[in-house]
């Protein structure tokens, strides 16, 4: 079978808690692993998303309100959902996010930081604007 969920795919969580949000596979487990005997995928995604800024907005309040939540977490396939697109923010997560790092709560805490200073960059950047607005449904 063709594998088609790389790293850098942008996907959307159908279950749990996260349901509804977008975010971007970081590393892929076709045939799982020991802990997770499933097919699996480690994902980086926005939780809470930016707010709308404009120019007449103060910097601090442009700064506040480009802030984002993101997420980073091991989610069985049968939960994603597929886009067509792909991202270029999952080489600076695969090399910050490690799948050991999901073990400790010390070690997912440090993922997420790093999660959130990739996302951030790209979004004041201007990159991929459309990964980081609600998905309206």
């Amino acid at each position: 079978m063709v594998k088609f969920l790389k790293p850098g795919k942008v996907v959307i969580v159908l279950n749990g808690r996260f349901a509804g949000k977008k975010a971007v596979i970081v590393h892929s487990f076709e045939g799982g692993t020991p802990a997770r005997p499933y097919g699996h995928a480690l994902v980086a995604g926005v939780d809470r998303y930016p707010l709308k800024v404009n120019r007449d907005m103060s910097k601090k309040r442009v700064e506040k309100r480009s802030r984002m939540k993101p997420f980073v977490r091991a989610i069985n396939y049968n939960h994603l959902m597929p886009t067509r697109y792909l991202v270029d923010v999952a080489d600076g997560l695969k090399a910050s996010t490690t799948p050991d790092m999901m073990t400790t709560p010390d070690k997912r805490k440090e993922a997420r930081k790093a999660a959130k200073a990739i996302f951030e960059e790209k979004y004041k950047a201007g990159k991929h604007s459309w990964f980081f607005n609600k998905l309206r449904f």
